[in-house]
């Protein structure tokens, strides 16, 4: 068990029916994948503020966890920092050298969508 104080807490991003997709999408992948990217959310979660290689800030308030998975595979979890907070928005198994459009739209909704509701 890890005995250092947490500097920010995860939390997954819930929509308003009630959905959590990052960690839907966590619970399918394989289980070395999972803890892969858990162990990495955990290193921010001691360590914030951090930088490359593990985090890079990609927009204004939005981040991403940068793991390298099995089979040469990495993944993106993004996030954004409210109060002592880590929301955890969206996440992809990264195909292209350049985070597409896409998901960084869904990130930024989603963001937009949880500073409504605080």
């Amino acid at each position: 068990m890890d005995t250092r104080r947490k500097i920010i807490d995860v939390q997954f991003y819930k929509s308003d029916s009630g959905n959590v997709p990052v960690r839907k999408w966590l619970k399918a992948l394989p289980p070395q994948d999972r803890k892969i990217i858990g162990d990495d959310i955990r290193t921010v979660e001691f360590g914030w503020p951090l930088g490359i290689p593990l985090v890079r800030k990609i927009d204004t308030d939005l981040w991403e966890v940068r793991s390298k998975l099995s089979n040469n595979r990495i993944s993106r979890v993004l996030f954004t920092i409210y109060s002592d907070m880590m929301i955890l928005l969206h996440a992809f198994i990264k195909k292209t050298a350049k985070t597409p459009g896409n998901n960084l739209g869904i990130a930024k909704q989603r963001m937009s969508k949880f500073e409504r509701r605080k």
